[in-house]
This record gives C-alpha cells, sequence and structure tokens, in this order.
C-alpha cells in the first residue's frame, strides 16, 4: 500500500519554519549578557557580525540595522496579498526612520527620496501638514502618526486566525508613540497638551479620552501611573523618568513579541513576532556597542537592556 503523503508546506510554513531555526542564534538572555564582557570592537563584531570587520562602532551599528532589513526583504518571496502589504510596511519602517535621520541635518530631504510609494505619501503627507520652519519633532510625530494609522490597518487585513496575534503587537508600537509623545513631547520638551492630542492613534489600549488626560496631568508621575496595564504592565516606581518608561514599554513590547511567535507558530503572528524580537536584539546590540566604546560597566550596560538584566 502507498504511503499517504503530507500536504506541501506553503510559503508562509516554510518561513515560520526557517524563523524558528533562526531564533535560536538570536542575542538574548545569556547570550547577549556575555556579550556585554567583550572587550573591544573586534571581539563584538567575531561575535555578531558573521565574518564582517567593521572599522568603527557606527559601521557596526549599521551594519547590524542593514542585517535585518535585508532579512525582512527576503521574507517577500514567501509572502503574499495581506501577508505581503504588512510586510511591505514593516520594512517601510526601516526607510522612514532613515528619512527622519537625514532630515535632522538637512530640513529639505525630499519624500521623493524614499522608495516605497505608501511610505513617500506619508512622508509628503507629514511635511504638507507641517510648516518647514516648525521643530523637526512635529514632522517626526506626524510620520509616526500616519505610520501607526496604517500599521494598524494592514494588520487588520490579516486572516483571522493571525491578526489575534499580531494586533496586539502592533497596538502596543502604537502605545509605545503614545507614551513618547507624553513623557518626551509634553513632560520633556514642554510641547503644549493641544499640540500633541492631534497625533492619538485610535484603536490602541490608551484610547483619546486617557491620553488627553495624561497630557494634562500635573507631573510625569502623574501621568505614568495612568500608563499602567495600557502602555505598561504596573504602576511604575515614583521616580521612573522617560527613559524607564520607554524601557518599561519596550519590555512589554518584547513579551506580546514573544507570546505572537509561539502562539501562532506557523503563521504571520511568528513573523511579526520575529521581526519585533529582531529590533530589540539589534536596539540592544547597540546599546550595547556603545557600552563597549565608552567603557560603561557591565552591569550598569545589563541594566540598560531590554529587558533589563
Amino acid at each position: 500500500m502507498r504511503k499517504k503523503l503530507s500536504p506541501p508546506a506553503t510559503d508562509l510554513e516554510y518561513l515560520a519554519a526557517r524563523l524558528h531555526g533562526r531564533r535560536s542564534r538570536m542575542a538574548e538572555a545569556v547570550r547577549l549578557h556575555a556579550l556585554c564582557r567583550a572587550p573591544g570592537l573586534p571581539d563584538l563584531a567575531r561575535a555578531v557580525a558573521a565574518g564582517a570587520e567593521p572599522a568603527t562602532f557606527a559601521e557596526f551599528q549599521r551594519g547590524r540595522s542593514e542585517e535585518l532589513r535585508r532579512e525582512v526583504e527576503g521574507f517577500l518571496a514567501h509572502a503574499a496579498g495581506a501577508g505581503a502589504a504588512f510586510v511591505r510596511w514593516l520594512l517601510a519602517r526601516f526607510d522612514l526612520d532613515d528619512w527622519k535621520a537625514r532630515r535632522r541635518t538637512d530640513a529639505l530631504a525630499s519624500p521623493r527620496d524614499l522608495p516605497d510609494p505608501a511610505a513617500r505619501a506619508v512622508a509628503a503627507e507629514a511635511c504638507a501638514s507641517r510648516p518647514a520652519t516648525v521643530r523637526p519633532f512635529f514632522v517626526e510625530a506626524a510620520v509616526d502618526h500616519l505610520y501607526f494609522l496604517e500599521l494598524l490597518a494592514r494588520a487588520a487585513r490579516l486572516p483571522r486566525g493571525d491578526r489575534v496575534h499580531v494586533e496586539p503587537l502592533a497596538r502596543q508600537e502604537a502605545d509605545v508613540f503614545h507614551l513618547q509623545l507624553v513623557a518626551r513631547g509634553r513632560f520633556g520638551y514642554g510641547v503644549e497638551a493641544a499640540a500633541l492630542a492631534p497625533f492619538h492613534v485610535p484603536g490602541t489600549c490608551v484610547p483619546r479620552r486617557a491620553f488627553d488626560a495624561m497630557l494634562r496631568e500635573a507631573t510625569l508621575q502623574d501621568a505614568a501611573r495612568r500608563m499602567a496595564r495600557r502602555a505598561i504592565d504596573a504602576v511604575p516606581p515614583e521616580t521612573a523618568d522617560a527613559a524607564m518608561l520607554e524601557a518599561l514599554a519596550w519590555q512589554r513590547y518584547g513579551v506580546l513579541a514573544n507570546r505572537a511567535f509561539r502562539r501562532d507558530p506557523i503563521g504571520w503572528g511568528a513573523v511579526a513576532g520575529y521581526v519585533a524580537l529582531r529590533r530589540l536584539e539589534v536596539a540592544n546590540l547597540v546599546t550595547l556597542s556603545e557600552g563597549v566604546r565608552m567603557g560603561v560597566p557591565e552591569e550598569e550596560v545589563r541594566r540598560r537592556l531590554v529587558p533589563p538584566s
């Protein structure tokens, strides 16, 4: 009797299977903490950069981001429909972040430089909505606001079984943005609440009424208490500053990424979770390499990682 063959794996199943293998090689937990003891750039590059020999720490850091961008680009070969649209928007984040960085030194940096038409439209709309003389903060906030609106929209178009895992992750990233507007914009830069309110992204765990209340609080500590169980998991300590609050919000993002990766192991949840975890890995490697460059004690570097150790 002929043995019944298993159905062939779909492109998404093939991609997800590969991502589970790659996850085991990421610089997380024990491996990441061991890298904090790297005595210099050559040792760090040998452990992480797979044969590359960066001449500077800045080159090492750019290489990690570019490596992730290329990896995500490769996902498109296994994606179609709503999944491909979602992956393309994850890629747009790299382009928009690069464009924002260029604009900080060249206010005339054109949205036409962006390769993705949708990202180009986001940057153009952000520039059109703000005078050329406005502070870069407002243009960047407008870009992020439009980006997250589209991210949530594309996540909502994924198959139902994937949405339940991907949407919490997308909402949390938008809520990190809300937290930054409050902590950095309102209480760091002193921007008026009325100027920040239009940047609210609907459909997240921080509804408009709660966001407006955070902006109206007298102190960051009062606003931070309202963020508990929304952008962060619990009431933060009274000593929490903007950096600590952001770290707590990104820590929650990491928990949701792990959950999506594990609970949707052969779906778009695994893809979204993997990209989110890799983004945290790249951010941690940048933090770690800066600590090595500046000679920061190992224990202090570990405290600055997400999650801290």
